[in-house]
Parts: structure tokens; sequence; C-alpha cells
């Protein structure tokens, strides 16, 4: 069953940053409703970078949230696309995908957005079904529907020609392929994140062009990262994983700055638009914002691992960080660039006489002398990746904190 129209806008206009358009939203929202037929919502998704955080889930969010509204979710993986890779806000072209890593990537795409998604209500389409049949004469009529001084109106396309970096006449064909998408699926909404605004309106154009009711271009922000000033990226450090275990995600964003407190129920949750102003009423009359992010955390870690791991993780946090009995002055490590987990400090401890070898560090593992954040490890746990400020203890004396 649709829900009314009204309430639809209201959930679906949570955090989003631009409608194009809203009245025509409101408009094809009424249809649906009066007809209870569900819109198609498209998602396009580049499988060149697999690895998937909380700033890649905004859009995934958004749509789990029209697919409880009783919309139609079409996923196209780009496939075909893929081989010339999306050149939005690249210095350079892109090396093609082979269709062996595309597969490989694609299969664990659908490994991490399911733990948004409801893949009982979506659909999974792959573009070469389309484009690869499409003659030189449709390329061609294709090509014919945007000028080259549009395509220049990119800002990474216009920075690579005054830089004289080589643009690819193959490169231009990447917008004009997505929007073709739409043509093929016939989406009523598609999504994405404001650094794809050209794309996506590209696809209202081509569904012009082509007689067809245009789609509506919903556009989320970018969501900072634990820095609290860029965006979430991996290779920033500032991100959470969508598949890192419950007790991380948990810690990780307790680290988010108070700043971004409501952004982040906004953006990372599906809580209601009345709720998120309980907490922003709350805020503003002085309650802990350690408080509200600890129901933050609670939310978010239960919506990727279930109620049973993060009662587990808020239980280890509170044990690890909230009750701790570690000195505050004590010495810290800053983590070199490319170490992760345990074994890969283990240099830096031997740098500043922590212990003398690798074999040594294992002994003591293995005689139970070796506490992270007040909790034995063992052997299992060298593969642990070392958060911010995680405090490695050796006997009852020494301590040493670690600063990422």
């Amino acid at each position: 069953m649709i829900v009314k129209p009204e309430e639809q806008l209201n959930i679906i206009m949570k955090g989003v940053q631009e409608i194009v358009n809203e009245e025509e939203l409101l408009a094809k929202l009424k249809k649906s409703y009066e007809s209870q037929t569900p819109l198609t919502i498209k998602l396009g998704l580049d499988p060149s970078a697999p690895d998937i955080h909380l700033g890649h889930a905004v859009v995934l969010r958004k749509i789990k949230q029209m697919q409880d509204l009783g919309h139609k979710v079409v996923i196209i993986i780009g496939d075909f696309t893929g081989r010339i890779g999306d050149p939005t806000g690249k210095a350079k072209g892109r090396v093609a995908l082979s269709d062996e890593q595309v597969k490989a990537n694609a299969k664990t795409y659908f490994e991490q957005i399911f733990k948004v998604l409801d893949p009982e209500k979506a659909i999974v389409r792959f573009n070469s079904e389309w484009l690869s049949k499409l003659t030189f004469e449709e390329v061609i009529k294709l090509a014919a529907t945007t000028s080259v001084a549009r395509i220049l109106e990119r800002d990474d396309f216009q920075n690579r020609y005054k830089n004289q970096v080589p643009i690819g006449i193959h490169e231009f064909f990447y917008p004009l392929m997505q929007a073709y998408d739409s043509v093929e699926i016939q989406a009523d909404i598609e999504l994405g994140g404001t650094d794809q605004t050209f794309n996506i309106l590209m696809g209202r154009t081509l569904q012009k062009n082509w007689g067809l009711e245009k789609q509506i271009a919903i556009f989320m922000p970018l969501l900072e990262g634990l820095d609290g000033v860029e965006k979430m990226s991996k290779s920033l450090g500032n991100y959470i994983g969508v598949n890192e275990p419950a007790e991380v995600m948990f810690k990780k964003v307790m680290e988010v700055p108070d700043s971004l407190i409501i952004k982040y129920f906004e953006l990372a949750t599906d809580e209601h638009p009345d709720e998120i102003e309980n907490m922003k009423l709350l805020l503003e009359t002085g309650v802990n914002p350690r408080d509200i992010k600890l129901t933050l955390a609670k939310i978010i870690s239960s919506l990727y691992w279930g109620e049973e791991e993060t009662n587990k993780a808020i239980a280890y946090f509170e044990t690890a960080f909230s009750k701790k009995e570690i000195p505050d002055d004590i010495p810290e490590i800053v983590i070199e660039n490319g170490a992760e987990t345990v074994q890969d400090i283990i240099p830096q401890l031997m740098q500043i006489d922590f212990v003398k070898s690798k074999s040594e560090f294992i002994r003591l593992i293995r005689q139970n002398g070796v506490q992270l954040n007040k909790e034995k490890i063992n052997e299992c746990d060298l593969d642990r990746v070392m958060m911010n400020e995680d405090v490695l203890q050796i006997g009852k004396k020494r301590f040493v904190r670690f600063i990422k």
C-alpha cells in the first residue's frame, strides 16, 4: 500500500540537498498514489570501487526509505559504462575495467548494498543488456542530443582541456550512456550525490528527447567524515565502513563531531523527520551531546548488524572506553600511513623499545600479558584494526596510546 503523497514528500525531503524539481515530484507521487502504481527509482552503480562506507550509503538509505514507501528500485550495474569509467572529478582518463573485474566488483557491491536495501524490492540490471546492442546509427543519434560546449561545461573536462591533459572522445559518451539507462528503464526518479549533478540531469534531457516523462533528480549532500571537515573517504582514514565490525562502527560513530550529530541522523539513519526534530530540540535545550550520540551509534550499528551484535558493541564500548582505568599521561604514537592492524604497528612498538622484537610481542600475547583497551588479546587479534586513541598495555604499568 503506497502512503499519501504529502507524507511521502516529507520523508523523501529529509536531508536532501536539491530536487529537480519538487512540483514534478509531488505530481508523480499523487499519480502513483491514485493508481497505487509504484514509481521506478533508478540507482546507477559504477563497479570500480566496491568498498562502501556511510558516505556512499547516504544515497542507499534514501532509496531504502523509498522502498519502504512502496516504490520499485532498479539497480543498474554499469558494466558497459565501466569500460570507460566515470570521468567525474578525475584529472585524467581512467583505465577501462575488464569484464572479470566488473563482475568481481559487482559481487562485492551486492554483499554490501543489500545490508541497506531490501533485495526483495529491488531489480538488478546490467547496462550492457542494451548499450552493447546499439547500432552505430543509434549511437550517432545519441551523440546528437547534446553539444561539445555543454559537455565541456563540466569542471573536470574544462580543467583537463585548459591544462592540455588529453580527453578521449569516448569519455564524452559516459554521461550520455548513463542517461540512456534512464530512457531504457523509464526511470521516474534518479538519486545521486551532488558530484553526479551533470550525469543525472543529462538523464532528464535524454528522456525529453525520447518523448518520455522526465525523471526527478534528487541530489544528496556529501557526508563529512570523522574529522568533521573533509568528505568521508577511505584514503583520508575518516570513514565508517558498512562492513566494519559492530564494535568498531559503534566506537567510530561516538567519534563523530558534535556539530555533525544531526546531519548523521538525517543522512545515515532512517529515522522519521519528526524524531530528528526532537533530537535537535534536546541538543538545543542543553542535553549532553554524548547522550544523543549514544542513541545515534545504537541506531547506525543496529541498521547494519542487528540488535544482538549492537548490544555486544555497547558492552565493549562501555568496558573499554567509558570505564577504563588508564592513566592520562602515557606515551602516544601516531600510526604510520599504511598501518592498520595490531600486527602492522609492532615495528613502531620496537622503535620506542616498548617491545624488543616481534617474537617477544607474540610471546607476551600467548602469556595473556597484552591488553588492548583493558581487554586481553590473543594471536587472532593480530589482524584487528587499530582505532584512534586505542591503548595497548603490557603488564600493569606499561601503556601506549595510538593516534590516527
